[in-house]
C-alpha cells in the first residue's frame, strides 16, 4: 500500500500546486499555441515519470527508432492498465492526445491538464456525440497533433487475452491520410490491476511495430485494417511474453 499512498499522494499534490502553472499555460497559448504544446507535453512528461518512478515500474521500449518522427500518427495499442497512458506518454516525441471516457471530465484539474494535452472525451453510448469526438480527432491529426487510441473501449480484465477492437478507432488514421502505429504491452496489469489496490513493483515491455500507411490502402485492405492492426499487436505481445526474461537487462 505504501506506493500506492505515494502516488496517489503525488498526483494529488501536483494537481493542486499546478492551479498557477495551468494558469500560466493558459496565458501562454493565447499568444504561442506551439510553445503551450511544448511545455504542456513536458510537464506532463515529468510528473508522469515521477508516478512510474514512485510505482517502481521498469520498462523496456523496443521499437521507437520505427516511429515517424515528422508527422503525426495514430498510436493503436492493447490496453490492460491506468498505467498504459503514463508508460506510453513519456515517450512521444511530438504532443499526443488520447481518447479517454467521457467521465474523465467530472475530474476538475486533472480534465484541465488532459484538455492541454489535446486529449477527447468519447461518450460510447451515443453515437453521434462519438462521430464528433472521431472528427475532432482527425482535425488534430491533420494539424499535426498525434493521437492515441486504446480500441478494446476498455481496460481488459483477463491477462494475455484481447476484446475486439472498435473498427471506428481506426478511421482517424484512414481520413487524416496519417500512419498507424501498433504498440503492444505486456505485463501493465502487474503494476496494479492484479492485486488491488496494491501496486508493486513490475517490468513492462511495450513495442512499436512498423507504421502502417493507410494512404494506399485499397477499399478490402481498409477493411482489414482494425483485424491487421490487432495481428500485430499480437504477434509483438506473444513474442515478447516468451522472452520476457530476456529483456531483465534493458529496462528503462
Amino acid at each position: 500500500m505504501i506506493r500506492f499512498i505515494g502516488v496517489a499522494t503525488f498526483v494529488i499534490l501536483f494537481l493542486v500546486l499546478s492551479i498557477p502553472l495551468l494558469i500560466a499555460e493558459w496565458i501562454i497559448g493565447k499568444y504561442n499555441m506551439e510553445l503551450k504544446n511544448r511545455s504542456s507535453l513536458a510537464i506532463v512528461n515529468w510528473a508522469f515519470r515521477v508516478c512510474l518512478k514512485i510505482a517502481g515500474t521498469q520498462i523496456t521500449y523496443l521499437g521507437e527508432e520505427r516511429i515517424p518522427q515528422d508527422t503525426a500518427v495514430l498510436y493503436v495499442g492493447n490496453h490492460r492498465s491506468y498505467f498504459d497512458i503514463l508508460m506510453t506518454y513519456v515517450r512521444v516525441p511530438r504532443p499526443t492526445g488520447y481518447i479517454a471516457k467521457k467521465e474523465m471530465l467530472r475530474y476538475p484539474l486533472l480534465v484541465n491538464w488532459m484538455k492541454n494535452l489535446h486529449c477527447l472525451f468519447l461518450d460510447r453510448d451515443d453515437v453521434k456525440e462519438g462521430m464528433k469526438t472521431i472528427l475532432a480527432a482527425i482535425d488534430k491529426m491533420k494539424s499535426g497533433i498525434s493521437i492515441c487510441v486504446f480500441p478494446e473501449g476498455t481496460r481488459n480484465r483477463v491477462e494475455d487475452t484481447f476484446l475486439p477492437f472498435h473498427a471506428g478507432s481506426l478511421k482517424m488514421a484512414e481520413k487524416s491520410g496519417c500512419p498507424v502505429v501498433p504498440m503492444a504491452i505486456v505485463n501493465a496489469g502487474e503494476i496494479f490491476e492484479n492485486h488491488l489496490p496494491k501496486i508493486k513493483k513490475a517490468r513492462v515491455i511495450i513495442e512499436y511495430g512498423e507504421p502502417i500507411d493507410t494512404r494506399n490502402l485499397s477499399r478490402d485492405e481498409k477493411k482489414q485494417l482494425s483485424d491487421r492492426v490487432l495481428s500485430e499487436i499480437k504477434t509483438m505481445y506473444f513474442k515478447n511474453k516468451e522472452a520476457f526474461g530476456s529483456y531483465s537487462d534493458k529496462s528503462e
